[in-house]
């Protein structure tokens, strides 16, 4: 029998931004905002892709993800700084080859930090929701301490590489270039996933995990090894957020991914658990209600986020696209 896909979802992007269109008034600072803000929702989606597969294929309540993203920024600090002849360039491939070996560098970082949180911290944990959330947190603290030790309790500074700082102009409005290679980076991490969950045996696997565990067992596939891996990716796809959060902000200190944490516990359950399209979906409309929010009613910013997880759920109480019941 041939299942209906559900569309309605979809729509709730550009719904959202052609109301916010009137509102605003001037469509140039209206395509300024929303590039914005598709920009901060495609880096949270990246952070959140991988935690979302996590709960969704290994049911763990992973509270410590903020400390591969704080990782990641600190890690491109570190490798930018040794490459400051390459981002001091005008010539953006230069820049380019500076901004690239640090995603890697931060990305191998925080997969192998993850490796290790996975088998130390969270492996002894599995099936109790409570004690991985106190043991994460606490994970997450002590990630934190050690990257004080590493790079320093002050804040430091992850100024952008020269061709990559600026706007463009497009008739009246002014589309930031950092935000536009976000929005490029975000896209092709979204597409590469979704190929890879949807067209390889890889992603079969781990779709089949997330909605029948026992199943996937029961056919003799070790699903131990698949869970280490996901929790790998995502732990190294938090490392590449990191950076691109980092560079967003242009500083980066040791509660960078404390903060972000919190943004991506609300795509999450916008989304739906263990959703990867609905984690894209709630991170984008996270991106655009605080760009748009931040703009009209300034005072707001701070609950945005909050009251459209409280609309979202109101209308869908699992998520816009779950996949799991728990």
């Amino acid at each position: 029998m041939k299942l209906d896909f559900d569309w309605k979802p979809l729509l709730l992007v550009p719904l959202l931004a052609l109301l916010a269109l009137p509102l605003i008034g001037s469509s140039s600072t209206w395509l300024t905002l929303t590039v914005a803000g598709l920009a901060m929702g495609l880096i949270i989606f990246i952070i959140a892709s991988g935690l979302t597969l996590v709960f969704g294929l290994m049911d763990v309540l992973n509270f410590g993800h903020g400390v591969f993203i704080t990782l990641g920024a600190f890690v491109a600090t570190s490798v930018l700084g040794a490459m400051s002849d390459w981002t001091g360039s005008q010539e953006l491939w230069r820049n380019l080859v500076a901004v690239f070996p640090a995603m890697l560098v931060a990305m191998m970082v925080a997969g192998l930090l993850g490796l290790a949180f996975e088998r130390f911290i969270i492996r002894p944990v599995y099936g109790q929701h409570l004690k991985q959330i106190l043991i994460t947190v606490g994970g997450m603290i002590m990630g934190e301490e050690l990257i004080k030790v590493m790079w320093g309790p002050a804040k430091i500074a992850l100024p952008l590489p020269e061709a990559l700082r600026g706007a463009f102009l497009l008739g009246d409005a002014s589309l930031e270039k950092y935000r536009v290679l976000a929005v490029l980076v975000g896209a092709l991490v979204f597409a590469v996933l979704t190929w890879t969950l949807t067209r390889t045996k890889i992603g079969l696997l781990i779709r089949a995990g997330v909605q029948d565990r026992e199943m996937v067992e029961s056919l003799g596939y070790p699903i131990k090894r698949l869970f280490i891996g996901v929790f790998v990716v995502g732990s190294a796809l938090a490392g590449l957020g990191g950076v691109m959060w980092g560079l967003s902000q242009q500083i980066v200190d040791t509660q960078l991914g404390a903060q972000v944490n919190v943004l991506i516990f609300i795509v999450i359950i916008i989304g739906g658990l263990g959703s990867t399209g609905g984690a894209l979906i709630g991170a984008l409309l996270v991106g655009l209600v605080a760009n748009y929010v931040g703009f009209l009613l300034p005072k707001l910013a701070l609950f945005s986020n909050i009251l459209l997880m409280v609309a979202v759920l109101l209308w869908r109480p699992q998520g816009v696209y779950p996949v799991v019941n728990r």
